[in-house]
Parts: C-alpha cells; sequence; structure tokens
C-alpha cells in the first residue's frame, strides 16, 4: 500500500513539474540547470543530495514566491532523475506588520506547488519565540502582538530626537534573530538560499547595523560584511538580542526548547545571478499558476522589506512637522519626490508611478495620511499621541529630550517635569503622572525607567547606502553607536 501510495505521488510530483516547467522560459530552464548544479556541488555530491537540507524564508512577496518556485522546481527535477533530492525548510516569521494577503499567497503558492504533506518539505512559522507548523488561518499570537509592539517602540526610543524616526529598526532585530534561530531548529539546515539582490542584502545589513548598535548589543559590524557572512554575524551577536531591555526572567526562550542545535552549521547560498528576465516575464507563473494576489505594495518596488510606502511618507510629513519645523505636507513631498526618482530609475511603469502620486501628491497639511494612522494602530496599537512621543525620544539618557518635548507637544506637563523625572527613576511619583506617561508613550513604566537609564546612542560607522533613497522613512544621513548604560 505505501509503495503504490509512493508512486502516485511521485506521478503528482513530476505532473507539477512539468507544469511549472511550463511557465518558464529558455532561459529560466537554463538558469535552472545551474542552481541545480550549484546546489549539487555545496552538498558535496549527488551521493550526499539526499541529506541536505535548504532553508528558504518565504514572506509572501512576488520575489519570495518565485524562489520558492524555483527552488521547488529544482527539488523535483532532481528527484526525477535520481535516488534522494534535497529536504526544503520554508519558515516564515510572523510579526504584526503583515498582511493577510502575504499570508494568502503563501498558502495559495504551497498547494500549487504541493509542499502541504511532502515529507521533503518542513512548512513552518515563527511566532512569539516559537517554531510551529505553518497555519495561514491562524492569527499571530497574543503574546507575540505585544512583544513585537513594545519591541518597536523600545527600540525606536533608543535615539537622539534629532536623528530621524526609521521606525522598522527592531523589525531588522526580529528578523536577524529568526534566521538564526530556524537555521539551528530540529537539526538545524545546511544552506539558506536567497535571490535577495546585493543592494537588498547591503540594506539588510546596514538596518541590522544601525540596530544592533542603537540596543547596545554590538558595536559597528564589519564594514563590507555581505550575507555571505551573516550566520557568523549572528553568532556574534548570541541568543537574546533584547538583553539590554529585559532581565533575566523576563526574557522570551526560544521554543520547542532542547531543539536548538548549538552549533549551527548553515551557511548562504546567494542565487540572484540565476534570476533571468523582467518581474512582468513573471506574471503569468505568479499569477496563473501560484495564484499570486498582487496588491499595492507589490507594485512599489524598494529594498527596504518592511516599509509601506504610505506609512514612511506619515513619518517622513510628521518629522517635517515637529521636529524641522516645516509642514506636514512638505515632508511628505520630500519622500514622494524621492521615491518617485527611484521608481522611474528602476523603470517602474508609468502607471505604477502616477498610482503612488495620486495616493500621496494631495496632502493637505493638516490632513494626515489616514490609511497609515489606521494602519499603525491596527497593527501595533501606536496611535499619534505615541507616535509623536516616539518622534521626539523623550526618555532615554536620564530624560534629556524631556522639556523639548514637553514644550512643543504638552506644555501644560511643563509644571509636572520634577515629577516625571522622580518617576522615571523608579522613585515615588503621583499615580495622574505614571498614568500620563504610560498613556502618552504606550510602554509600562518599567520600561521607561530603563529607557532613562540608558546612556545616549551615537550611531556609528553605519553605511550611508541606509539613507540613500526614499524607501526610508527619511532622508537624513544616519550618523553609527556609542553606549553607556548606567546602572
Amino acid at each position: 500500500m505505501s509503495t503504490i501510495h509512493d508512486q502516485a505521488m511521485n506521478y503528482v510530483y513530476q505532473q507539477v513539474l512539468q507544469r511549472l516547467l511550463g511557465f518558464f522560459s529558455r532561459a529560466e530552464r537554463t538558469a535552472l540547470q545551474l542552481l541545480i548544479q550549484r546546489l549539487v556541488a555545496a552538498a558535496g555530491g549527488m551521493d550526499n543530495i539526499g541529506h541536505f537540507k535548504v532553508l528558504v524564508n518565504q514572506s509572501g512577496s512576488r520575489d519570495s514566491c518565485y524562489t520558492l518556485a524555483l527552488l521547488r522546481a529544482a527539488q523535483l527535477s532532481i528527484a526525477g532523475r535520481a535516488p534522494a533530492t534535497f529536504q526544503l525548510r520554508v519558515a516564515t516569521l510572523r510579526w504584526n506588520g503583515e498582511r493577510p494577503a502575504a499570508l494568502q499567497n503563501m498558502h495559495r503558492s504551497y498547494s500549487a506547488l504541493f509542499l502541504y504533506d511532502d515529507p521533503r518539505v518542513e512548512l513552518l512559522m515563527v511566532d512569539h519565540c516559537e517554531v510551529l507548523p505553518f497555519d495561514h488561518r491562524a492569527p499571530i499570537s497574543e503574546a507575540g502582538r505585544e512583544s513585537s509592539r513594545i519591541n518597536l517602540m523600545l527600540v525606536g526610543h533608543c535615539r537622539n530626537w534629532i536623528e530621524t524616526l526609521e521606525l522598522w529598526d527592531d523589525a531588522y532585530l526580529a528578523t536577524a534573530d529568526y534566521y538564526g534561530q530556524i537555521a539551528r531548529w530540529n537539526n538545524g539546515v545546511d544552506a539558506m538560499v536567497s535571490t535577495e539582490s546585493t543592494a537588498s542584502q547591503q540594506h539588510f545589513l546596514d538596518g541590522l547595523n544601525r540596530a544592533v548598535q542603537r540596543v547596545g548589543l554590538a558595536g559597528p559590524l564589519p564594514d563590507g560584511a555581505g550575507f555571505d557572512m551573516l550566520f557568523a554575524l549572528l553568532d556574534g551577536l548570541g541568543n537574546d538580542f533584547y538583553r539590554g531591555f529585559n532581565i533575566e526572567e523576563e526574557r522570551a526562550q526560544w521554543r520547542p526548547e532542547g531543539q536548538f542545535e548549538t552549533c549551527r552549521r548553515a551557511h548562504f547560498i546567494d542565487i540572484n545571478d540565476m534570476i533571468v528576465g523582467g518581474p512582468e516575464e513573471r506574471w503569468p507563473l505568479l499569477g496563473d499558476f501560484l495564484e499570486f494576489d498582487a496588491d499595492d505594495l507589490t507594485l512599489y518596488p524598494c529594498d527596504e522589506p518592511f516599509a509601506d510606502p504610505l506609512v514612511s511618507a506619515h513619518l517622513r510629513g510628521l518629522h517635517a512637522q515637529f521636529i524641522e519645523g516645516r509642514t506636514y505636507q512638505a515632508g511628505v513631498s520630500d519622500y514622494l519626490e524621492a521615491r518617485l526618482v527611484r521608481m522611474r530609475k528602476e523603470s517602474v511603469p508609468e502607471p505604477v508611478c502616477e498610482q503612488l502620486l495620486a495616493s500621496l501628491g494631495n496632502v493637505q497639511p493638516s490632513d494626515p495620511l489616514h490609511a497609515a494612522e489606521s494602519y499603525l494602530l491596527k497593527s501595533f496599537d501606536l496611535n499619534e499621541v505615541q507616535l509623536t512621543c516616539l518622534l521626539f525620544a523623550p526618555f532615554i539618557d536620564a530624560g534629556a529630550g524631556l522639556e523639548r518635548f514637553l514644550r512643543n507637544c504638552h506644555p501644560g506637563m511643563l509644571v509636572a517635569m520634577p515629577d516625571l523625572h522622580r518617576a522615571m527613576q523608579g522613585l515615588q511619583a503621583p499615580e495622574q503622572v505614571l498614568k500620563w506617561m504610560t498613556d502618552v508613550s504606550g510602554l509600562p513604566t518599567v520600561l521607561i525607567e530603563r529607557l532613562y537609564a540608558m546612556g545616549p546612542v551615537q550611531i556609528s560607522a553605519v553605511r550611508e547606502s541606509a539613507s540613500r533613497d526614499g524607501c526610508q522613512s527619511g532622508t537624513g544621513t544616519v550618523p553609527a553607536v556609542e553606549r553607556s548604560t548606567e546602572s
């Protein structure tokens, strides 16, 4: 019975492969053969390919779905000509900014490629430091939502008020932590495969460089490091990326406990050079076979993996209004201009550029982007008052920016400054002051106290490419981190 079942499934898998290859151009088929050769060489030959496990990250984006299809074609092609093929670990990180459309894209891709129930494939998701089977219907856990919200704000507060708020710095930390842990789980993997461009890899490492310095995790990462050094960099950062904020008993433990290898053996395989043709040539495969559903974010190319264009524009508008003393509209216009230049430089179709222009081109000085506000409130429970507080970062370095924040946004609380400083030191203070602090910041008082005790953050040696275009929330150069922490 088992033999009959295996034969039937092998027939199904070969049918999937033939249909998949039918969407490949001649150049893509050639690239597929080169990919197979590269994987076999990395495994140490065809005799070892059955014991070789490959990790691929899945975000539900257009490029990640295409990468998965390419790897599946390689896996099934080898299976059709050899006794065994490589194993595939497909994993995704659940986080608050995730959109339902992305999860649906993943599910439809997995179904079309017959990944479910294939014993050679692991479909996983990570939610709040726990490795789980992938389930597109499962919402992110409440603990995961709260942890993501808190970490986003904590990392955002670790900066000088004049420095542009990079709202997604925590996402770099969370993603790097996830890469390191998912590569060690359940006997680990041999390689992580990615089609990220050199520019995208550099952008991620720049963001990670900035983020690890913000939280006092490390000094500047080695200049010129690429993804070929990713796992070595992660090993050097340790197992708890948030240890500067949390005491031992508060730290989240990776689960299932006891299933993570101490020594990671994974290395990185870059297959970006095997991506041929333009994005528009892949739409038949994506749309007709994988049933990929494109939303607006799919249309706006950017090396920044986390940014929503409307949120980035909104943050730039708020920075112009509150920090630079200009109008909200002027900041949005700055962002729009830089983004359009980038999109046109990359030959994005003009109708797509016009769509972004229509979304941002008529913003009024007193009328913020409500779609961005709604997204931040729904996804991160971050309201406008708390976001403005984040812009000023008033708590860090013994409340160095507190008076400036109060004068600009809450002048009525200036008389309570002595009480606020006492409260941030963990000393006795009126209940109304404590409530005001938590309402305005969105943070519990114990975490405000820890921010208050942290010394100034000065980023140094961050490559300037991190702020080179409108994909960032701001446009200024980002300084690299000296951090002193007061006990």
